[in-house]
This record gives structure tokens, sequence and C-alpha cells, in this order.
């Protein structure tokens, strides 16, 4: 009886250690979300991927992925950007093509030449690369940026589970701005800022129809100060090639924007509305 204890311990250990694409979002990467919580299941899609992003032996953070889409449907993170080196390569999550393969992002070259597979292997459960070298005028835009990072942080940002096509008159434009600029004003006296970025499904298609182009791009926050919330704000841009406007709202506003988008009933993004209690 005691070696079959050890041994259910034992398997336990082993999926923890190795999950990187997990069940629920419990652990070990709930810490990204405020109060360990993430949003309501409204936003799940059929085919769900929760991903712990994983890179150098540490977790960075973490994506809710659709893998009929081919992006994700947000990445949940905690603002703190500072200095550090941007990746010179572009990462795919080895366990969204095989769960007992290593739980580290990786580059589609070092993943092929490791298990003998091919790209189209690793594309049939996420984007890779070639998906999106004949995107014009779409940019590859981060939901979680690696201006919002620090040190390796930065590098991490680089998969391409984190990615969406945004079309670059937004993405170099209004969003940056909010990004860069907006987000750093609104973060003054916070101790933490978790932030939740996400991308609603649009009716287009790049990469023979492979890898979707969302309809809008939005953002939320939670600031806390020592441990109490004391304000939270959102943001919504419509990707289209001629719209460059970002709307800065309320998070009740954005929430209630979402349930409509999504066609799902009421959308929370963070526990208790990131209220005082």
């Amino acid at each position: 009886m005691l070696e079959l204890l050890l041994l259910q311990v034992l398997v336990s250990c082993l999926w923890l250690g190795h999950s990187e694409v997990v069940p629920s979002f419990k652990s070990p990467c709930s810490q990204v979300f405020y109060m360990d919580t993430p949003p309501s299941d409204s936003l799940n899609p059929t085919n769900a991927a929760r991903i712990c992003q994983f890179y150098d032996n540490k977790y960075r953070f973490t994506t809710l992925y659709d893998r009929n889409n081919r992006i994700p449907v947000y990445s949940a993170y905690i603002y703190k950007p500072g200095h550090g080196d941007r990746s010179d390569s572009w990462f795919v999550e080895p366990q969204l093509i095989k769960h007992n393969y290593r739980r580290d992002m990786d580059t589609e070259d070092s993943i092929i030449d490791t298990y003998g597979i091919t790209s189209a292997d690793i594309g049939k459960s996420q984007a890779i690369d070639k998906d999106y070298s004949d995107a014009q005028g779409l940019d590859r835009s981060h939901l979680c940026p690696s201006g919002h990072q620090s040190g390796d942080d930065k590098k991490a940002t680089f998969t391409l589970t984190n990615i969406v096509p945004l079309y670059s008159t937004l993405n170099q434009g209004g969003w940056r701005n909010y990004e860069d600029k907006t987000v750093a004003q609104k973060t003054q006296g916070c101790d933490k800022t978790y932030v939740i970025t996400g991308a609603v499904p649009g009716n287009t298609y790049i990469s023979d129809g492979r890898v979707n182009v969302p309809s809008h791009i939005w953002s939320a926050a939670c600031c806390v100060k020592g441990t109490t919330p004391i304000k939270a704000w959102g943001a919504i841009a419509e990707n289209d090639k001629s719209s460059n406007y970002v709307r800065d709202l309320e998070l009740w506003d954005l929430e209630q924007i979402l349930s409509g988008l999504y066609g799902k009933p009421r959308i929370t993004l963070f526990r208790n509305s990131c209220a005082k209690a």
C-alpha cells in the first residue's frame, strides 16, 4: 500500500514537472492572475490549450490558446518593464505537438532535429513561422509585449502562441502608443499590475485559412497597492487596416463589450472585478 502511494506521488510530481500545456491554470502559473484567478470560462474556445509559458527553466507568463484558429485567446502577465534583450528567433510550443515532448518553448529547427518531425507536424496544432511570411500589411503582434517585461522574460514573449496578426497601421500606431505610453502612465503608483490582453477572432484568415485575423485586440489591467486593488481599466481597438483608434475604457465597460463581441454571457476578467472588498 505504501509503495502504491509513493508511486502515485511520483507520477504526480512528474506530471507537474513536465506540464507546460496544463489541464487548468490553478498551477503552476496561476500567480500571473489577480488573486490566482483566471478570467471566466466564457472566453474558452472549443479546442483550448492552457499554456504555462516556460523558457530557460522558469515560468514566464500564461496563455489561453485556440488550436483551431491558431491564435491566442489571451495572454496574462505581470507588468514589469525593464532592460533585457529581445529574441532573434521565433519559438513554438513542443507540448502542443505531443504532450510528452519537452516543456521549454523552442525553435522549429531544434524541435525538428530533436524529434525527427516536420514543420507540417508542428503546424497541425499551432501557427508556425511560414504562416506569417506572406501576411501583407500585418504584423506579428505580441499579446504579452516584450516591452512590458525585463531580462529573459522579454525573450519568452517571442513564442508564436503569444502572437496575433495585427494590421501594421494599428500595431505600430495606436496600439503601440497604448502599450508604451498609456500603460506606463496608468501604472504610476501601482506596486503590481496584472494584465490580460486578448484578441477576438475575426472572419478572415492568412496562410490559406490556417491563422485567424482577429477583429479586435483588447487589454485589461488591475493595479494593486500593497495587497489592495486601487484601480482597473481596459482598452480595445478594431483590427482594421484603415483604423488606428484605441478606446480607453473602464473595466466594466470592456467586459460588457467583450460579452457582445464573443456572444457570451457575462465575462469577468478579474476576480471581484479588481475592486476593494
